[in-house]
């Protein structure tokens, strides 16, 4: 993002999101599973669309993530959505069982549900540090002010975080028997997770895509897309990233076993926000900023890690112990 210069948000989120959603996850689908057709038709209506409510509803935190990373930086962006995600990555699953091998997780308030509630707990001191870092540095950066504000950026970025969870969930609550569709038909494991992300985040998928459409063609900038290679592949480069992330974020959480659901989604929010902060300080978003900032948002990063363990531990507990 940082390195293109005639890109802009709508150009290299079109081309970002259209090879994350779309061109990736339906030609792994397509190559790998047989009579994909067939498998689909077998799947009840209502998987579709509960999946896809999902879908859409992380379509809508995409597109405000995309804002954010622009308006207040990747990482205080992905410090906030990563933070409210994780809260209810973690607790959804637990309350409402999903489907296939995740309607097996523990209940809510077991010893080790408390186990992962309280991870949770720990990544929100961490969310509550890392805004206040975002804070300081906005106020020496002045950058917020040539963006429509901090307050208002804060805000949408609370809103993304929010729906942040809708892509989690829509493999969660799909895959049971999308999964099971294919695979009856001779899809491998891995082909057949894919094929959940395909199927369920269509809703997603447009409204990603075609709110970036939509912005192109209100500013009547489609001619953009092609007059720089380089960025267009920096933008593909954004897609396969996400792709590759989706299709290791499913089949991780399927072989976490039944707690899956929950753990990988608080795992993968909590290494995401860390990733974001690596970015933003390699990008030197924090360059020039004083010490006290600095010392909040490292130790957000270490409560995450804490997080992050008390999580792992939580999964521990529900493999020594039987839940009805």
């Amino acid at each position: 993002m940082k390195l293109m210069r005639r890109y802009h948000f709508e150009h290299w989120w079109f081309v970002g999101m259209l090879f994350a959603l779309i061109l990736i996850p339906w030609a792994v689908t397509v190559i790998y599973c047989p009579h994909l057709l067939t498998a689909l038709w077998a799947v009840p209506l209502h998987s579709y669309v509960l999946a896809n409510l999902w879908a859409t509803a992380w379509g809508v935190a995409n597109i405000l993530c995309g804002l954010c990373y622009v308006r207040i930086g990747m990482g205080l962006t992905t410090a906030i959505l990563s933070g409210l995600g994780v809260c209810l990555g973690v607790a959804v699953p637990l309350l409402v069982k999903g489907s296939g091998q995740f309607q097996d997780a523990p209940a809510l308030l077991s010893p080790a549900g408390l186990a992962l509630l309280t991870g949770a707990l720990v990544a929100v001191l961490a969310i509550i540090l890392a805004c206040r870092a975002g804070s300081g540095r906005e106020q020496a950066t002045l950058s917020a002010s040539r963006s429509g504000g901090f307050a208002a950026s804060l805000a949408l970025a609370i809103l993304a975080g929010v729906f942040s969870c809708g892509c989690t969930m829509s493999f969660v609550y799909g895959q049971g028997p999308i999964m099971a569709a294919v695979k009856q038909q001779g899809a491998g494991n891995v082909a057949a997770s894919v094929a959940v992300w395909a199927v369920g985040l269509t809703g997603g998928a447009l409204v990603s895509v075609g709110y970036a459409a939509f912005l192109m063609t209100k500013n009547k900038s489609w001619g953009i897309l092609f007059r720089s290679r380089r960025e267009f592949l920096l933008a593909a480069v954004i897609g396969l990233n996400g792709g590759a992330a989706m299709i290791l974020l499913g089949h991780g959480m399927l072989l976490l076993g039944a707690l899956g659901a929950s753990l990988g989604s608080g795992l993968q929010q909590i290494s995401w926000m860390m990733g974001g902060q690596a970015v933003g300080f390699v990008s030197g978003e924090w360059r020039g900023v004083s010490r006290r900032p600095r010392r909040q948002m490292w130790l957000s990063i270490g409560l995450l890690l804490m997080a992050a363990v008390i999580m792992v531990l939580g999964n521990s507990l529900a493999e020594n112990f039987r839940y009805k």
